[in-house]
């Protein structure tokens, strides 16, 4: 099954290049620099808003320097698999602020989850009052990040060619 996707012209590239490294630039600025004037640079812009590829502006927040330096990732075995188990996993995993990414995986086990919390000890209790409550949890398995190497956004991965 092939998906429609809206092609992306090397102006739609660069706006989405540009706006993944700095959200808060003004539209005469990245007019600028893509090479277009402010009127066409603005349609484009509201299109790609419009299609769904830009889904939303936010701030990015320093975790490290909100005390927020412990990483977890844990993996997740659920006892039921069927459509209507997954959907309750999914809706309650949502709900917990710490899960800070949530992945299905085609693995041995289902899911992939990225928790971050101020220690290990708050880790722990997240674990147990939270995580291991989630609906259908068979079992978890927990790896501690000690270093993040590279975390980063979209910017740099758009190919207008896919």
């Amino acid at each position: 099954m092939q998906k429609n996707f809206p092609r992306l012209d090397r102006y739609d590239q660069a706006i989405l290049t540009i706006l993944a490294g700095d959200g808060r630039i003004s539209v005469a600025d990245l007019a600028r620099r893509i090479g277009l004037s402010k009127s066409p640079t603005q349609a484009r812009l509201k299109r790609l808003e419009a299609e769904g590829i830009i889904t939303g502006y936010r701030a990015l927040l320093d975790p490290i320097r909100l005390g927020l330096d412990h990483v977890a990732f844990v993996e997740v075995r659920l006892s039921d698999t069927r459509e209507k188990a997954l959907g309750e996993f999914n809706a309650a995993v949502r709900g917990i602020a710490e899960i800070e990414q949530a992945h299905m995986i085609a693995s041995n086990f289902d899911y992939l989850l990225k928790v971050r919390t101020g220690s290990m000890s708050e880790y722990r209790a997240v674990l147990a009052e939270k995580i291991s409550a989630l609906p259908h949890v068979a079992n978890t398995s927990t790896f501690v990040a000690m270093e993040a190497v590279k975390e980063a956004g979209l910017s740099g991965a758009i190919d207008p060619d896919s």
